[in-house]
């Protein structure tokens, strides 16, 4: 039987691999092995329950005040030991994370196969998102396998020399994980008034700290005293340069509830029953597509231009000045919203862990 060892750092990547571990497990050739790097620790913890993921291994390596060459030296060391005494013949691992680039370098180190899931996304801009964008192109020099996500993935790893036969166009895992997750009955987290419309908002990307973040959330603040009808709901990262700024500028707001990270159940309860969202994240981009929910992403750049030109995501930046109307046009407007709503989501139809667990089974266990 052969070892597949699936490692996972943080909350995305527990939300968009645990529909994989489900698909690997059921592959009888396969032995599948969980490792717990804690780059984000609570949170990690918490998604991890909600799919009834638990690990064989933990990293713990979330400190106080961490730098990104103290994380990532934690993180390769850590993970060398794990992959010295667990002998995997593929390691998956999913994104663009530190734990990500770190586990790609550690299989290299060991010469055991990587396999990258959702890989070949590209902004275009080496600090935009910083350091997502350097992961991301650093680990595919090291990785066997690319599960690209769209096509448009596919064609950047391809423009990069990455052979052909190592790339493997599957969809995003998380359209998997979100539309069984959208199927369960989760109540909201919080209340609404009768015919309340809801924004849900999610900002805590490291490159927008500071004025960027700041010109944002001043943009959300006007867009609700402009329409003080409209409830928005923030699950506030709990990082302080975003938990600082989030209460400064929107607390205090009738129509604004600033609450801790919530479960993720609960975040697609959310953002099923939106009228808008407003994001820097990067898989809310996928999800709001597949919600049919209008998304408005406030980055300057993005690694996933697909739901843009499809009409899916409008590309807003962090001013003010353009953030404002665009969310009043989507508040005010039907014919809008049921543009966005109509496009074609291009992010996967749901059965992308199906087929990375195929090309692992064929490729190791046959």
């Amino acid at each position: 039987m052969k070892t597949v060892l699936v490692t996972l750092g943080t909350r995305p990547e527990a939300i968009k691999l645990a529909p994989v571990v489900a698909a690997l497990r059921k592959r009888p050739g396969l032995h599948v092995r969980i490792l717990f790097t804690g780059q984000h620790r609570a949170l990690l913890d918490q998604v991890a329950a909600f799919f009834d993921i638990t690990p064989d291994a933990d990293l713990r390596v979330m400190q106080p005040g961490q730098t990104l060459p103290e994380l990532t030296a934690l993180l390769v060391t850590g993970l060398d030991g794990v992959l010295q005494a667990e002998c995997p013949d593929v390691v998956l691992a999913q994104g663009d994370t530190t734990t990500v680039l770190a586990t790609g370098l550690a299989c290299y180190y060991r010469k055991i196969a990587f396999g990258h899931v959702e890989a070949g996304l590209r902004s275009a801009d080496l600090f935009s998102p910083f350091p997502e964008e350097g992961n991301r192109r650093l680990v595919s020099i090291l990785t066997a396998h690319h599960f690209a996500p769209t096509d448009e993935s596919a064609g950047n790893l391809r423009r990069e020399g990455v052979p052909a036969a190592a790339i493997h166009m599957t969809g995003n895992t998380v359209v998997d994980a979100l539309l069984e997750v959208a199927r369960r009955d989760v109540a909201l987290p919080v209340a609404l008034g009768d015919g309340q419309r809801l924004i849900t908002v999610t900002l805590h990307r490291r490159e927008s700290f500071g004025e960027p973040l700041r010109g944002a959330l001043g943009a959300i603040r006007k867009v609700l005293q402009a329409r003080p009808d409209v409830l928005a709901v923030y699950p506030v990262h709990p990082n302080p340069n975003v938990e600082g700024p989030a209460h400064e500028i929107l607390g205090g707001l009738p129509n604004c509830r600033l609450v801790p990270p919530v479960a993720y159940g609960e975040m697609v309860a959310l953002m099923k029953r939106s009228t808008l969202l407003m994001t820097d994240s990067g898989g809310v981009q996928e999800e709001a597509p597949s919600l049919g929910v209008p998304i408005l992403v406030l980055r300057d750049t993005t690694e996933r231009p697909e739901g843009v030109r499809a009409g899916c995501a409008r590309l807003c930046g962090t001013d003010p000045d353009v953030i404002v109307p665009a969310a009043l046009e989507l508040l005010d407007s039907p014919a809008a919203r049921a543009r966005m709503r109509s496009a074609t989501n291009p992010y996967g139809d749901g059965r992308a862990s199906e087929r990375i667990a195929d090309i692992i089974e064929r490729t190791y266990a046959q």
